[in-house]
């Protein structure tokens, strides 16, 4: 698998698990939901550039 690819289903494991969190837990919180959001986003980044990135 190329590198490409491997971050594009990195991406889409991201919106998928972003998604996820906001049906089943924050569907109605508005500011909780975008905290938890960013946070996922973030952690999603910090474990790219530690592990993933060459």
């Amino acid at each position: 698998m190329g590198k490409q690819s491997a971050v594009v289903l990195y991406v889409l494991a991201m919106v998928a698990v972003v998604i996820a969190v906001d049906v089943l837990l924050f569907r109605h919180h508005f500011w909780p939901r975008l905290m938890v959001n960013a946070g996922i986003v973030l952690v999603f980044g910090a474990f790219y550039l530690r592990f993933l990135r060459h």
